[in-house]
């Protein structure tokens, strides 16, 4: 018996037009899922459905803002439209618009930030949530947080206590649908070389600075972080909820 194999399952991914939900994306159809592409931008997005269905995957991209209550109930509703079913949910989508000293961040990057990394998160989870229930169906909730919700996040103050709050929500949210059989689970990446980390990855001295302090003794790249995306969203981790899964080279361990 393959744990990984997802043939017959129908999972949604958040923020899979490049970097970590891209990668995750193509991983997850890799190994037999249908995978329903949610971004802001159509054209990479439908870029990357391409690259899925010409390696024989099956894909349907649709742009949307998960910030907006309005764009997750019609993604959910138009992944069951075209797939007849959701089982895997992967909250990908993340906004970091400021970067500098807390205090000094302005109220709209504060709340596009939390729009964005909380609001979006828990209304993409509540809408899967009642889909599974409704079908009395088990499934997989898989948020990305980030090591910045594990411990003190310098110049990226607001993003880590979103951060930290979608860890509260995975763990409460997987005693509460545990009964559900709806397994809910967060991974934690460390600096991942994305357009997203840019001002870290490309910055040499900052890049240093984390690369210094971290066991692997280098940052990730994207596809670094997708297996354990197809590890929470199959049967090999049948027995896993409200844990978070650090992906980070070991750098929590060394600071």
């Amino acid at each position: 018996m393959n744990l990984f194999n997802l043939k017959d399952t129908v999972a949604i991914v958040t923020g899979a037009s490049r970097g970590i939900g891209e990668s995750i994306a193509l991983r997850l159809s890799e190994h037999g899922a249908a995978v329903v592409l949610v971004a802001r931008k159509p054209d990479a997005l439908h870029s990357v459905v391409a690259r899925i269905t010409a390696n024989g995957g099956r894909a349907l991209g649709l742009p949307a803002h998960t910030g907006k209550p309005e764009d997750v109930k019609a993604v959910v509703a138009k992944a069951i439209e075209h797939f007849g079913k959701v089982d895997v949910l992967v909250n990908n989508a993340a906004a970091n618009p400021y970067f500098g000293p807390m205090l000094q961040i302005e109220d709209g990057a504060w709340d596009k930030t939390f729009e964005v990394n909380v609001k979006g998160y828990f209304a993409m989870m509540r809408e899967v949530a009642n889909h599974l229930i409704a079908r009395n169906a088990p499934g997989s909730l898989i948020n990305v947080a980030s090591i910045a919700g594990l411990r003190s996040a310098p110049f990226q103050g607001v993003y880590g206590m979103t951060k930290a709050a979608v860890i509260s929500m995975t763990q409460t949210l997987a005693q509460e649908l545990g009964g559900s059989n709806i397994r809910v689970n967060a991974i934690a990446p460390g600096l991942v070389d994305t357009k997203f980390a840019a001002a870290i990855v490309g910055d040499a001295d900052m890049r240093k600075h984390v690369v210094d302090r971290t066991a692997l003794g280098r940052h990730a790249q994207p596809d670094e972080i997708a297996g354990a995306a197809v590890f929470l969203a199959s049967q090999a981790s049948s027995y896993v909820t409200g844990q978070v899964l650090v992906v980070d080279g070991g750098t929590i361990i060394t600071t």
